[in-house]
């Protein structure tokens, strides 16, 4: 796997921590934050231990679950978590604990099929690909945004195969225009629905793709390039 480059990041997250004085949502704005509630999918979580986290159907009941017992819309997390939901996959699987991609470097956003998805940012649209492997993004959309002479990029995973089918390489999205929706478990890598987003700064030569899940050895370079997607959203 390329690693990323050591860079200093120092610059780049006091630029997306200015951005964030404006309201970014990559959801529908109508949903207040009251009826966002953190989910835990680490390998820390015990009651994960009864859940078939390999079965797309039993982990959506699970999350559903969480979401109706908290009274709320939207579950999300995963930033940095280590995860086991990624063993059932050989595309992330490795025997040395050292080289196993499980830890999650986007923001996972859990609701449901065909949920509309907003650009947070004046963007345009750099790459899409729909990537199928099993337990991989599926439909996936990577925008490039410039601010303040900066740029970098924001990646969207698991959408609908429709949010790809007519896009164009340099369309325009202005901040808070519908860019997509949500897939489910047949097209998005066999998962629940839910978006990953990530910030990404250095894209490489990457297309339409970019990892979402690093091993422990790569984790401080993947950490510096995608920082805490929360540093805009704010939730």
């Amino acid at each position: 796997m390329r690693k990323t480059t050591r860079m200093i990041p120092k610059a780049f997250s006091q630029l997306l921590n200015e951005i964030n004085k404006r309201s970014l949502h990559v959801l529908h704005p109508s949903i207040p934050k009251s009826d966002y509630v953190c989910l835990d999918l680490s390998v820390t979580n015990e009651t994960l231990n009864s859940v078939d986290v390999s079965s797309s159907e039993k982990l959506e009941a699970y999350i559903n679950n969480h979401i109706d017992v908290n009274s709320a819309k939207v579950a999300f997390g995963g930033y940095l978590e280590t995860r086991n939901i990624y063993q059932r996959s050989t595309y992330f699987k490795n025997s040395n604990p050292e080289t196993e991609r499980n830890i999650h470097l986007g923001l996972d956003l859990w609701l449901a099929t065909d949920a509309p998805i907003y650009a947070p940012l004046n963007s345009v649209v750099h790459s899409f690909k729909n990537n199928t492997n099993f337990g991989d993004y599926g439909p996936t959309m990577i925008l490039k945004h410039k601010i303040q002479g900066m740029s970098f990029y924001t990646l969207y995973g698991h959408l609908s195969i429709t949010s790809i089918e007519n896009l164009t390489i340099g369309q325009e999205f202005k901040q808070g225009e519908q860019i997509a929706t949500l897939g489910d478990a047949s097209v998005n890598g066999d998962y629940p629905p839910h978006l990953h987003f990530q910030i990404i700064k250095d894209l490489q030569d990457y297309v339409g793709d970019y990892p979402g899940v690093c091993s422990k050895q790569d984790l401080d370079c993947f950490r510096d390039n995608c920082p805490d997607p929360n540093l805009l959203l704010k939730l």
